[in-house]
C-alpha cells in the first residue's frame, strides 16, 4: 500500500505507478517550504521538496525495489491492454 502526503492531500494506492504519477503532478505546485512524500506502508521511498533537482528515494535498495515494481507494472498494464485490443478485435470479428 502506497500512501502519497503533502499538506493538503492524503491519498492511498495499491499501485506504485499510480502513487508516482499523482506525486509527480502534484510537483509544479509544490512551494519553497512544502513537500510530497510516499510511504510503502510505513516506510518513507520517496521524497520531493524545492530544495533538491530531483526527487530523493529514500532507504537502502528500495530505488531497485521500485524500478522492479515500475517494470512489473507497466508490463501487466501492456498485457491488459493487448488483451483487451484483442477481445474488441475479436468481438468485430464474430458479430452477433
Amino acid at each position: 500500500m502506497f500512501k502519497v502526503i503533502t499538506s493538503n492531500l492524503s491519498q492511498e494506492f495499491e499501485r506504485w505507478t499510480e502513487a508516482l504519477n499523482v506525486a509527480k503532478s502534484l510537483m509544479p505546485n509544490c512551494k519553497w517550504t512544502e513537500t510530497i512524500k510516499i510511504y510503502l506502508c510505513d516506510e518513507l521511498v520517496w521524497l520531493y521538496s524545492r530544495e533538491y533537482k530531483y526527487p530523493q528515494y529514500i532507504g537502502a535498495g528500495n530505488y531497485d525495489l521500485l524500478v522492479k515494481l515500475f517494470v512489473q507494472e507497466t508490463l501487466e498494464d501492456a498485457a491488459r491492454l493487448k488483451n483487451g485490443e484483442q477481445a474488441n478485435s475479436d468481438e468485430s470479428l464474430f458479430p452477433d
